[in-house]
């Protein structure tokens, strides 16, 4: 039989894990007072030391916040999920983009900044999947999502140069009503998107626009917007942070 798999992390990490799952699945609720250290010492076992180890750990991604004389306690939103969904209709005309709408109507400052707007030879699976021969070149804008002013996404979004080229698309500047209601208006409306999943790592680049904290992980999202015929229009990749969000779907039966 194979040798049985060890979990090797320190200690404190690994009780950092366990209260991290407890205040993302919520059963630790917002502004809750965490168990008290003597409690935490006898749950797990283990001496003070570590269970600060683990606190610090915590503390450090913002999901714990200390109270001087009071106590510790978990932050005060919860874990929010997105539902991608939302951004794929276009607004109506003359309103913003629907994920800064969502925002809104969750009580949330939302808002956009530019990056880059420019030509490229796109990854691989980008090239792919817009259909573009090796050396191919894609328009791409990349940009970070706020919501109350702490970033929420960071956004890779690619479009074929002969569809982008002459539009706004090609602007540095913000897109009013975001790419889904420009597209609509240049005749190529969004029909479907497929998404494909992940969760990994951050690069430093991620690491340094999402302004994240130790080694917290990116969910990871690839996807592909289609407009008529099955039409590649948009490839986008976009990252969020692990301790922060969740994503949302909701599937009909056929």
């Amino acid at each position: 039989m194979p040798e049985q798999h060890e979990d090797k992390r320190p200690f404190g990490e690994r009780i950092a894990a366990e209260i991290r799952k407890l205040i993302m699945d919520g059963d630790l609720e917002p502004g809750a007072p965490l168990p008290s250290t003597e409690r935490l010492c006898a749950q797990y076992g283990t001496t003070n030391v570590t269970i600060q180890r683990a606190t610090r750990i915590l503390k450090d991604e913002g999901l714990l916040v200390g109270r001087n004389g009071v106590g510790i306690f978990v932050r005060e939103e919860g874990a929010q999920a997105i539902t991608p969904a939302h951004s794929l209709a276009p607004s109506e005309p003359g309103q913003p983009y629907r994920w800064l709408t969502a925002a809104t109507e969750n009580q949330q400052r939302g808002k956009y900044r530019m990056l880059t707007v420019t030509e490229v030879k796109p990854p691989k699976q980008v090239r792919l999947a817009l259909g573009l021969d090796e050396d191919g070149t894609a328009i791409l804008r990349s940009r970070v999502g706020y919501l109350d002013d702490k970033p929420a996404e960071l956004v890779h979004s690619y479009y074929p140069v002969e569809l982008a080229r002459g539009t706004r698309l090609e602007d540095p500047r913000l897109i009013p009503g975001g790419s889904p209601r420009l597209l609509d208006d240049l005749g190529f409306p969004t029909r479907s998107q497929d998404d494909v999943l992940g969760a990994r790592p951050a690069t430093t680049d991620e690491y340094l626009h999402l302004e994240l904290p130790r080694d917290v992980p990116v969910i990871e999202v690839f996807r592909i917007v289609y407009s008529d015929d099955q039409k590649p229009i948009e490839v986008t990749l976009l990252a969020k942070p692990a301790h922060r969000f969740k994503m949302a779907y909701s599937i009909g039966c056929p």
